[in-house]
């Protein structure tokens, strides 16, 4: 604006604003002292500070927290009480900073993240039920799967036509005896479907002295050992796109696991057998290993540049989410 003034002064106000793209009307503008403009006098009519504050405070209330303006309103007046128009109350609620969906105002509850920890195996189960698909369309089998995340070893598992509370705890229940869990021993991790959070489930476990987990709502991290399982079944070359008869289902799930626990060399357990490590014969096998490296290492040292070759260590510890040291709280900073 400035520069238009001095300009201006040389060549006149329009060749001035020409120039340097200033509409006249503009600089005409801001030549002219500010105007004072009057306070909008309080209709008589509009609520008092007091009125105003007690049509927030209902709106505050437990009972309407959730609700939009017009519910609350219509609510009010079938209880033969008005308090102001609709459109007061949104104007009560915009001066606060509160005109949004309502409907999200109650605290919803936070989930802590699980972190738990297996350093041996019948520490920490994690089960999960998945869905095979059946003969016709939007017809299903549940395959109920329990794996103990220290060995990979499928502990228990069913097939069944539907998903059930009391299967689930039955299922449980009979696992837990297989595998002679004692009070206090055992933490059992599911996500939060409806079977995994029945009262009969919960029941049980509180019978059985196995303390329960829950991954949090939407987080399939949190589950990840299940997930993973449930990965390589659907991925084996011969899973089929779908199953002729809840037998069918049963008779495959029964020769999957077998090769599972017996054959799977599982990369996250240093290539071992789910079943070796669960019961304790992962050092004989990885000494075994030993054996024949170290005598091909003799036969041919010039194969192995940089050092004698060594097995896959055995596994010491599983997290399910390890808690943040300092150092990965700076990597993930960065």
């Amino acid at each position: 604006m400035d520069a238009v003034r001095d300009l201006a002064s040389d060549v006149g106000t329009a060749p001035a604003c020409e120039a340097l793209a200033m509409p006249r009307a503009s600089y005409y503008r801001s030549r002219q002292p500010p105007r004072l403009v009057a306070p909008r006098p309080t209709p008589e009519r509009a609520l008092g500070p007091a009125e105003r504050q007690a049509v927030l405070d209902v709106l505050h209330s437990e009972r309407f927290a959730d609700k939009a303006p017009a519910e609350v309103w219509a609510t009010l007046l079938d209880e033969d009480t008005y308090l102001c128009s609709v459109r007061t109350m949104y104007r009560i609620l915009d001066e606060s900073g509160e005109v949004r969906e309502r409907r999200d105002q109650l605290r919803h509850p936070s989930y802590a993240k699980p972190e738990l920890l297996a350093e041996a195996a019948n520490q920490v189960w994690s089960w999960d039920i998945t869905k095979l698909l059946g003969p016709a369309k939007w017809s299903y089998f549940y395959l109920y799967v329990i794996l103990d995340i220290f060995s990979r070893y499928v502990v228990g598992w069913t097939v069944a036509e539907g998903e059930s509370a009391t299967l689930a705890s039955e299922l449980i229940d009979d696992t837990c005896a297989k595998q002679r869990i004692q009070r206090g021993q055992l933490t059992l991790h599911a996500d939060r479907g409806s079977s995994m959070k029945s009262k009969t489930v919960a029941l049980l476990l509180s019978d059985l002295g196995v303390t329960k987990t829950h991954s949090r709502p939407q987080v399939s991290d949190d589950n990840p050992f299940s997930e993973s399982q449930f990965r390589t079944l659907k991925y084996r070359p011969d899973f089929p796109d779908r199953f002729g008869s809840i037998q069918d289902a049963r008779v495959f799930s029964q020769g999957f696991f077998a090769w599972y626990n017996r054959e799977h060399r599982h990369s996250g357990i240093g290539l071992l057998t789910p079943e070796s490590v669960h019961y304790g014969r992962a050092n004989e096998v990885v000494a075994a290993r030993q054996r024949v490296l170290t005598d091909a290492y003799q036969l041919h040292p010039e194969r192995f540049v940089h050092k004698p070759p060594a097995p896959p260590a055995v596994p010491t510890a599983v997290w399910i989410n390890p808690p943040q040291t300092e150092t990965t709280k700076e990597s993930a900073a960065q």
